[in-house]
């Protein structure tokens, strides 16, 4: 399977990997992040071992999207981005999107105890 397919065809799994591991963490660490004229909150987890990121990044107006960033055998970098649906959006919980959407509106990163963000 390529990757291009595991984030078509299993991003549930994925968002339910990232969002379980990311609320793991104490502190919890949503950050801001910009390019150009796009801006996104974001929460990410690296493995390490693999040369992989998978995140998903709040946009304005309730716009969200997998991210998945790799290094091929080459060592040449590859992103593949796709948005969710509403059901993938479901599998994050609501303090975290609303924490992320904060996040977004104030251009500033945040950290938080992450028994708040799972609720």
């Amino acid at each position: 399977m390529t990757y291009q397919e595991l984030v078509r065809n299993h991003s549930g799994e994925m968002i339910t990997k990232l969002v379980t591991e990311f609320l793991g963490r104490n502190p919890a660490e949503i950050r801001f992040e910009f390019a150009d004229n796009d801006q996104w909150a974001v929460i990410s987890i690296h493995i390490y071992e693999e040369d992989k990121e998978i995140a998903v990044r709040a946009y304005a107006d309730d716009h969200f999207e997998l991210y998945f960033g790799y290094y091929d055998d080459q060592d040449e970098f590859f992103e593949i981005v796709q948005p969710l649906t509403d059901e993938e959006k479901n599998i994050i919980p609501k303090a975290l999107r609303k924490a992320m959407a904060k996040v977004l509106g104030d251009e500033e990163g945040m950290r938080l105890p992450s028994n708040f963000l799972g609720k």
